[in-house]
């Protein structure tokens, strides 16, 4: 039976949904403001293998994740600049123009890891509608107050407020980042709509005047529209357990009178010599660099190797370490080939019956993924001998389709060779070369026409004096 560790509780418990075999899962998407890097990769990975693995166990699976692209600030304190609005401001773009550019990025990076596409995506802009309707909710109910144009969440009227983090008030305060608002009753409230100002590009028409929703605002409010007042679960990173996670309780609860999530779940950090990874802190490595350098299926693998709820210190030791893994995985199920099926020998029918069963207690326990491939490996290693002797086709066959229900369908990683297809930075590679023919050919309506058919299918192209070019990944 799946335990997952509950941060709610502090300790590991039985997974029961409310209303098996569906389960509803909503986990916090990014704020498209700029390149995934590979704490968003690590954080993604691993809830991906939480509905793999869900779906696996014959669960019905719901999985919601948001777009953040707008609420947004630079600061926990209610304060600074909406981080889309900069990033506008910095490209001179629009907005909008900023969020589709990095949705897109997301997308293409997460795609390349082997992460599925969650069943909603919804945007906060499409949302602000319920979001309305949530802060009118509070303030009917007493849970909130205006200040001029602003709404907050007023803290003192929720006393479980704190429990997630386990933060007392005086941590709460000391929490925030910059100065408290000015307007606010008391420092630990936090905002549920703004004044947008004149300067402010994004902004929606309200009861209260030309505003926009707080970060913490949106979440409750796409969650609940798709997935009922109560949540089965609800994942995001360890980062966010303070404040936004502690809000989206506060907020959600008091409007419903409902628990509001039954299992948190977060994943921790990827830190670089001991230190997070971030943007802010300017240490982060992004995705599509990474890709350049290595295959996507072997950051899954590197990613995995670590349990979710453990940091992962960036480094190539550990990313070379990955690289040898994966070329073990994928040697051995070439060598099993396409076999047929048919009734394989006991030996082998014990050695997959027995791995199944060892990979499976090991994920049931929160999710232990290096103990999961340290069981792969294993089957590896005592296939590879029986596969030095004369095996039946129906042998290779039933440990082929092992290796691929569990490498593959639950760990999501692809186990192709270089025989039966290539990597992204191979087909980059041929694309840039034919560009820089067709230049040098004076084929210049035929590369024009290849430049804008790659930028449709997410590549970009930048061309090389001397007449080549060069093809990446947006």
């Amino acid at each position: 039976m799946l335990s997952l560790y509950n941060t709610l509780n502090r300790k590991k418990q039985e997974f029961l949904p409310q209303e098996p075999p569906f389960v509803s899962i909503y986990v916090c998407g990014p704020t498209v403001y700029g390149h995934s890097h590979l704490g968003h990769g690590k954080s993604y990975v691993s809830f991906d293998v939480l509905i793999r693995y869900l779906r696996y166990l014959d669960y019905k699976v719901r999985y919601v994740q948001n777009i953040t692209d707008v609420g947004h600030l630079t600061d926990d304190a209610d304060a600074g600049e909406d981080k889309l609005q900069k990033q506008a401001l910095l490209e001179k773009l629009e907005p909008m123009e900023i969020a589709e550019k990095y949705t897109a990025s997301y997308f293409h990076d997460m795609d390349l890891l082997g992460n599925l596409r969650p069943d909603i995506s919804p945007r906060a802009s499409g949302h602000i509608p319920e979001q309305i309707e949530l802060v009118k909710t509070l303030l009917e109910k007493g849970h909130a107050y205006q200040a001029g144009g602003n709404i907050y969440f007023d803290v003192s009227s929720f006393p479980e407020y704190g429990r997630l983090s386990g933060r007392t008030a005086d941590d709460q305060r000391s929490g925030t980042r910059i100065s408290t608002a000015g307007d606010k009753r008391n420092p630990r409230d936090f905002a549920l709509w703004k004044d947008a100002g004149e300067d402010h590009i994004l902004k929606w028409k309200s009861p209260w005047g030309w505003g926009y929703p707080g970060w913490h605002l949106e979440c409750s409010a796409m969650s609940m529209r798709y997935l009922g007042e109560t949540l089965d679960i609800h994942g995001g990173g360890v980062e966010n357990v303070f404040p936004h996670h502690e809000c989206e309780i506060a907020q959600s609860t008091a409007a419903t009178g409902k628990q509001f999530v039954r299992y948190w779940v977060h994943n921790n950090m990827v830190t670089v010599d001991g230190r997070k990874m971030g943007k802010s802190l300017g240490n982060f490595t992004l995705l599509r660099d990474l890709f350049q350098r290595w295959d996507p299926m072997v950051v899954r693998l590197y990613i995995l190797r670590s349990h979710y709820r453990s940091p992962l210190d960036f480094s190539d030791q550990g990313l070379a370490g990955a690289k040898s893994g994966l070329e073990r995985l994928v040697t051995f199920r070439s060598r099993l080939g396409s076999a047929e099926s048919g009734i394989p020998l006991l030996g082998v029918k014990e050695l997959v019956n027995k791995t199944e069963t060892e990979f499976r207690k090991a994920m049931d326990d929160d999710l232990n993924t290096p103990s999961a491939l340290a069981v792969l490996f294993e089957f590896v290693r005592a296939g590879n001998i029986l596969l030095e002797g004369s095996v039946p086709e129906a042998d290779k066959f039933v440990m082929a389709g092992l290796l691929d229900s569990l490498a593959t369908g639950v760990l999501g990683v692809e186990l192709v060779s270089e025989s039966t297809g290539g990597s992204t930075q191979d087909l980059c590679s041929i694309l840039g070369e034919l560009r820089g023919y067709l230049r040098k050919n004076k084929l210049f309506q035929e590369a024009d026409k290849l430049r804008d058919d790659l930028a449709d299918a997410g590549y970009s192209v930048r061309d090389l004096p001397g007449g080549d070019s060069e093809v990446t990944p947006v």
